[in-house]
């Protein structure tokens, strides 16, 4: 608590650097993953006067000349930015953005303090485990961003192309003649928050429904999109007539590329054949775990996590917890998985707490199972990826091609001029020696299957003759000659 505290002394920065360790379980303890998840972003709101001179430089006229009104009072404050009211000329009803004055020098200044922090840190005993340096270059990144809200309308207008077909899901449009680097104008959404469970009640909404559609929002976003709102919490979801989610706050993103949710299914498909070491095979396969890592302790806390859940139906099994349980064996084995991931981890937690307040009764593996399908086949079958792939890999070809001649008229001009080529080789005898090697080895597995599939065929079908059985005898006899060469050239010592 204390640590959290502190952090939220420290001004934005730290918060949100402390929101941003709750979503990394393999630098910190769960105990302060689970404390830093309580920070409060909610300050005093800054004086309208101070907001409206960022408008009237932002718009380059005054607030009162663009907007037909907007309201002095703010309907949230946050450390960076706060909200307000506003009615455009045509009557559209929309939310402008608004960043706090001074608040990008507060951060650089901030930022540079954690870059100093992170360079002393990486020289102690747990830089050799961690990239500090790297750690605070990533989140210096990634809060420069969020200061830009050009960004986050961006983000929103991805969204919104993304479900262009899927009538469950809203997306606030964008304003982008009223919009800068430091204020956004966006539609202004009414409704419903989604954890209001009487007033959903009251409005006769089907909760299930609600329930179902928050989920597929979430699992398309990764399972489909490899884009995905990361900052999932009910206060940013309002629900609308038809059981349509409108979302907001589109800041907070995470990105999934192809190799990742791949990943992400490999794990689940040895995790539900309760396979402790395909588990850390594929934690080693995605760079999460290193070669140095104890294997045999790595799978048997695996184990012992999946044990717990044997013979359990996939509807009993609730994301949340199971989150829970991986961070102390993420700690305890320095386990890195790329930051998204873990990011990913928290906003399905998120999603399925706020789908069983809707619906005590919400699987969201069961919503889960038509996406996880369509990605395997979109991945198994030639698809537009492989094409891109194939046409990528011919222009690469075609243009080796065309240096070709160019490069041989060059090899022949100083071949003509009697110059040397500069072609170095060291250990050339070595090389020769181990080649051969590899080549003798190689031919022998080759002669060795060869003949045990062939000898395979004759005992199948045996012949009735002596002619036939003596082809059997010479063939185990070959064979285990070959084998036992083979063993002799695998581990005869190498000339050195």
């Amino acid at each position: 608590m204390h640590f959290r505290l502190a952090l939220e002394e420290l001004g934005p920065t730290f918060i949100k650097f402390g929101q941003i360790l709750s979503t990394r379980p393999d630098l910190l303890p769960p105990s302060y993953i689970t404390e830093l998840s309580k920070l409060q972003d909610n300050v005093p709101p800054t004086p309208w006067s101070l907001i409206r001179e960022v408008l009237t430089r932002e718009l380059g006229r005054e607030p009162e000349q663009v907007f037909l009104t907007i309201d002095p009072q703010p309907l949230a404050a946050a450390s960076l930015a706060q909200v307000h009211a506003a009615i455009l000329p045509d009557g559209q009803e929309v939310v402008v953005k608004v960043q706090r004055p001074g608040i990008s020098a507060v951060i650089e200044t901030d930022l540079e303090i954690l870059s100093s922090l992170a360079k002393r840190a990486q020289t102690a005993r747990l830089g050799k485990v961690y990239d500090f340096v790297n750690m605070a270059n990533d989140f210096a990144f990634t809060l420069r961003n969020e200061l830009d809200y050009r960004r986050e309308g961006r983000n929103a207008d991805r969204f919104r192309e993304n479900f262009v077909n899927e009538s469950h899901l809203f997306i606030p449009h964008i304003y982008w003649e009223y919009s800068s680097q430091c204020v956004l104008v966006l539609e202004r959404i009414h409704g419903i928050k989604i954890d209001n469970l009487p007033a959903l009640d009251e409005a006769g909404y089907d909760r299930h429904r609600i329930a179902l559609h928050s989920a597929r929002v979430i699992i398309k976003e990764v399972l489909e999109d490899g884009f995905f709102h990361a900052d999932a919490h009910p206060g940013n979801y309002n629900v609308l007539p038809g059981e349509v989610i409108g979302a907001m706050d589109f800041g907070m993103v995470g990105y999934l590329k192809d190799r990742d949710r791949l990943d992400l299914i490999r794990l689940y498909l040895v995790a539900v054949a309760l396979d402790a070491d395909g588990i850390v095979d594929q934690l080693i396969r995605m760079g999460a775990a290193g070669a140095e890592v104890d294997r045999t302790g790595l799978a048997r806390d695996i184990g012992r996590l999946l044990n717990k859940y044997y013979a359990l139906p996939l509807n009993d099994i609730r994301a949340r917890e199971v989150v829970e349980e991986i961070m102390p064996i993420a700690f305890q084995h320095h386990l890195h998985l790329p930051s998204d991931l873990w990011l990913l981890g928290k906003t399905l937690a998120m999603m399925e707490g706020v789908g069983l307040q809707l619906d005590p009764e919400f699987d969201v593996f069961a919503v889960a199972q038509p996406f996880v399908r369509r990605l395997l086949w979109n991945m198994a079958i030639p698809n537009a990826r492989w094409v891109r792939a194939a046409l990528l890999g011919g222009a690469n070809w075609g243009e080796m091609l065309n240096r070709i001649p160019r490069a041989g008229n060059r090899m022949l001009e100083r071949i003509e001029r009697d110059e040397p080529f500069r072609i170095q080789i060291d250990d050339t005898d070595q090389i020769i020696s181990r080649l051969d090697r590899l080549f003798t080895l190689l031919s022998l597995s080759i002669l060795v299957g060869a003949l045990i599939i062939g000898l395979t065929f004759l005992v199948s079908n045996p012949s009735q003759s002596d002619w036939g059985q003596w082809m059997i005898i010479g063939g185990l006899v070959l064979i285990i000659s070959l084998g036992i060469w083979l063993f002799i050239l695998l581990f005869r010592p190498k000339n050195k």
